[in-house]
């Protein structure tokens, strides 16, 4: 369900921030197994469940939007468009982590290299991969912070 006021919102800000949290501790956990590529693989399916479940706090996922009433599903997804937002409101596919995590390309392959140094490089991918995780999740809090304010100001125009 679409919140209703600006609290509400805040209120499940602050939840998402949490799970955000959380994960990217797990993230950055996955760098102390000495295999190639397991990291990454812990990311990708670390953010196939977190993005989704930002959408669901917030009522953006794609099913939540499908149960509108028909003018205010248009109307997200006007906003939805008009705000450019990467994940807000659409479906989380693997596609789309990866691109995401593209945009850190050079931080995650110094991440690979670095978890192969005795304890520094290990803490170096500690730290880049926490920091990674917690860029993605936040960024896509506030894409969905923002589109839900832009919901609640045309509701009350309308």
């Amino acid at each position: 369900m679409i919140p209703k006021n600006l609290s509400e919102i805040e209120e499940i800000r602050k939840e998402c921030k949490w799970m955000v949290a959380k994960r990217a501790v797990v993230s950055g956990a996955a760098n102390l197994v000495p295999l190639p590529g397991v990291d990454i693989a812990v990311d990708i399916g670390l953010l196939m469940k977190l993005l989704p479940a930002i959408n669901q706090k917030f009522g953006l996922s794609p099913e939540q939007i499908d149960e509108l009433d028909p003018q205010v599903r248009i109307m997200i997804y006007n906003l939805i468009v008009t705000l450019g937002t990467q994940t807000a409101g659409k479906v989380i596919t693997k596609q789309i982590i990866v691109s995401v995590l593209k945009k850190f390309g050079v931080e995650l392959a110094g991440k690979q290299v670095a978890k192969f140094i005795p304890i520094i490089g290990q803490a170096t991918a500690f730290t880049i991969s926490v920091a990674a995780m917690k860029y993605v999740g936040d960024t896509h809090i506030n894409e969905c912070y923002r589109l839900s304010q832009q919901i609640i100001k045309a509701q009350r125009v309308a």
